[in-house]
């Protein structure tokens, strides 16, 4: 029997970054991409629940901080782990997410074995 994949849903408006990252997890996670807030959200009201979201900060049409704010404001959606996924580094910016409830705060560019290890701790700590 075939073992159910876990969903990552990634959130970024930057084609490169989503390629790479969906390269990087596809083997081991169903990636389910969206390409702006907008987009994330809709995944959500179609109820296309992932077990993770990696949700970058700096998009056009609604910034990762308000996407977050929108996400945990729906109560079925509570438990979900949100990590930022960015190319900020301001430690300004990390204690946010942090103090905000993020699951973590990853910086772009990343290695694929650092990612596999940190979404793993992160759908570890879930169960």
């Amino acid at each position: 029997m075939a073992k159910i994949k876990k969903k990552i849903l990634l959130v970024d408006d930057d084609e490169i970054h989503l390629s790479s990252a969906r390269t990087m997890l596809e083997d081991v996670y169903e990636v389910i991409i969206a390409k702006s807030g907008n987009e994330a959200l809709e995944c959500f009201l179609q109820r296309r629940i992932p077990d993770l979201v990696l949700l970058d900060i700096l998009m056009p049409d609604m910034d990762g901080w308000e996407i977050f704010n929108r996400l945990k404001a729906l109560s079925f959606l509570q438990d979900i782990p949100i990590a930022f996924f960015t190319s900020i580094t301001e430690t300004s910016d990390l204690e946010h997410a942090h103090r905000i409830g993020a699951a973590d705060f990853i910086t772009k560019p990343f290695e694929k074995k650092d990612l596999l290890k940190r979404i793993k701790k992160i759908l570890i700590k879930r169960q």
